[in-house]
């Protein structure tokens, strides 16, 4: 039986696919990712050593802009993409306004190929006849444009209300990239139906950006998801003489780094290979029961939505507008079962499909589901903005006390003074969610829409008040400026002319952020008399770190807000 006899399950009329105003899309959209993306420190680790590959890449040149280093240390992992549009960056604009806010404004590119790939490519999915609602008998059925149009503002709100990408976007890491590479993948399958050397070209720069992003890991479930949705059965199918100019442009584009890369480092070539395929392992059962019961909250609230298309879609599987981001989805929640430990990395990647999916629920969905919805988003939202407001009154007023006491735990030391400023742009997001929240009640909107805006509102709002009345005690829980700064000038007081400093179990995020800080960089040298060794309070008490007896203690700290984590500058004699 053809798709097309076959009754959609979309049912609604031209009044629910009212246009949602395009300053109220971008508005929501800028304050999404703009809010925490300045303004802050490195956060340790991730964030940390994404910016100082960047920061590596301008300041030592050379081999490090093909071969991403954070300092002396290889970062033989992903790839070198985020490193080369972060320091283009930085060298244009880093003079004007600083590396780490230079560094971060790359962000705002992937969040724009993100957000207009699956925009256009939910919009041009949605405006297919086999995307079509059931005509009503007297007419009154939303046309194909208003129908795409709506489907497409729903499917990205949905994804700016995906909980578990919220702070990972917001961070100088793969993933904005990764999940822009996958965006543009998935418009490019979309625009191949009816401009196939378009989407086709589109597509292998995606697929090649993939894998310069984050390696096999990144790429494989990308490369398989498209090459999946060339099903026989499938509207793609038909675009298949296509693949062949697909794979070689590709290739081409991974050899034109890969060549070079073996040339210039067998070192860092060959970690790479070693981080590439240890990654993979067989499924483990209690990690992937940590990853079922992950799930559910980082995707949450579009992966009901997504179960739901599928299953009212079902007769229409095939159709582009289920299959392609299904494809795309199933390839990406298969890898999560076939790596060693995943990571937010491949969490993302279920995000841009999940959120597709959900738009095609929407027009399948009874009235009564659609405002139950809506008021779970409301009372959901409103207990989050609720919960950033006690968390700023438990730190500067000590009020609740067990919540109080927990964030002090964690922020030892910190003094908390209150922003007046942050405190009436807080006032102002919060009224903002309030009149939100209002014309819900006294409007009653027909648009399909309404809900997926009071979800991304209601993120969005969680999101800016935690930056502006929580982010100063974030800053001190996770920045290296301070403890940067003393060893700075420790290393000033104490290093003599000559002298080498060597790190000892530094991790890549400490290494990282001295780089950033303050420019330090340690050596792997064993000849240096000079140590900066990271260990814990517990081995300096038990003596079981290095060089617990007989090394020169120059200096040692550490953050306030870490109980466990110590440095010390040591020198110890040359045969040591």
């Amino acid at each position: 039986m053809s798709p097309l006899s076959i009754s959609t399950p979309a049912r609604l009329t031209s009044v629910a696919t009212a246009k949602l105003p395009r300053l109220v899309l971008l508005g929501l959209a800028l304050a999404y990712i703009v809010a925490g993306l300045f303004m802050r420190d490195p956060w340790k680790t991730d964030d940390a050593v994404g910016l100082a590959t960047m920061i590596t890449a301008i300041r030592e040149g050379g081999i490090t802009w093909l071969l991403p280093q954070v300092g002396h240390l290889a970062h033989a992992e992903e790839g070198p993409l985020i490193t080369w549009v972060g320091a283009i960056s930085i060298w244009i604009f880093g003079p004007f306004i600083g590396d780490i806010t230079a560094g971060r404004l790359p962000n705002l590119l992937w969040f724009g190929i993100t957000a207009s790939s699956v925009w256009y490519g939910t919009y041009l999915l949605g405006r297919r006849s086999e995307a079509q609602p059931l005509a009503l008998p007297f007419g009154g059925e939303p046309p194909p444009r208003d129908y795409g149009r709506m489907l497409a503002d729903a499917a990205l709100l949905l994804l700016l209300a995906t909980v578990g990408i919220l702070q990972r976007t917001h961070e100088t890491t793969v993933i904005p990239a990764i999940m822009a590479c996958q965006a543009l993948a998935f418009y490019s399958l979309a625009r191949s139906i009816d401009r196939p050397l378009t989407g086709a070209t589109t597509l292998a720069i995606a697929l090649a950006a993939s894998f310069l992003t984050r390696g096999w890991i990144g790429a494989i479930p990308i490369m398989a998801g498209a090459l999946l949705t060339f099903y026989p059965r499938s509207q793609l199918w038909r675009r298949k003489r296509w693949l062949p100019w697909i794979v070689l442009l590709t290739a081409a584009l991974i050899l034109a780094w890969w060549i070079p890369a073996t040339q210039g480092s067998e070192y860092w070539i060959r970690n790479w290979k070693i981080w590439n395929l240890s990654s993979f392992a067989g499924p483990d059962l209690p990690d992937m029961g940590r990853t079922l019961r992950d799930l559910p909250w980082y995707l949450w609230p579009a992966w009901p939505l997504a179960l739901l298309a599928v299953w009212r879609w079902r007769a229409w599987i095939y159709a582009p507008h289920i299959w392609v981001p299904l494809m795309l989805l199933i390839s990406s929640a298969l890898l999560l079962f076939g790596l060693a430990e995943p990571s937010d990395s491949e969490y993302a990647l279920l995000a841009v499909p999940c959120a597709v999916l959900a738009a095609f629920s929407l027009p399948t969905l009874r009235r009564g589901v659609v405002n139950t919805l809506d008021w779970f988003a409301v009372m959901c939202f409103s207990l989050t903005v609720a919960t950033a407001w006690l968390g700023w009154v438990a730190v500067n007023f000590q009020w609740p006390a067990q919540m109080s006491r927990n964030i002090g735990r964690h922020t030892t030391g910190y003094e908390p003074s209150i922003s007046w400023v942050a405190f009436g742009l807080a006032l102002l997001v919060t009224i903002g969610w309030v009149a939100l929240v209002v014309w819900r009640l006294r409007v009653k909107p027909q648009a399909l829409w309404r809900g997926t805006v009071l979800s991304a509102g209601g993120l969005t709002a969680t999101w800016i008040l935690l930056v502006l009345l929580w982010q100063p005690a974030v800053d001190y829980a996770r920045s290296y400026r301070i403890m940067s700064g003393q060893l700075a000038q420790a290393l000033e007081q104490n290093l003599r002319p000559g002298e080498c400093v060597r790190g000892l179990s530094l991790g890549s995020g400490q290494r990282a952020s001295f780089l950033i800080f303050n420019n330090l960089t340690f050596t792997f040298d064993s000849k240096c008399t000079v140590v900066l060794q990271q260990t814990t309070n517990q081995s300096l008490r038990d003596n079981t770190a290095a060089y617990s007896d007989g090394a020169e203690v120059l200096w040692q700290g550490g953050r306030r807000a870490d109980r466990h984590e110590v440095f010390r500058l040591l020198r110890v004699t040359p045969n040591r």
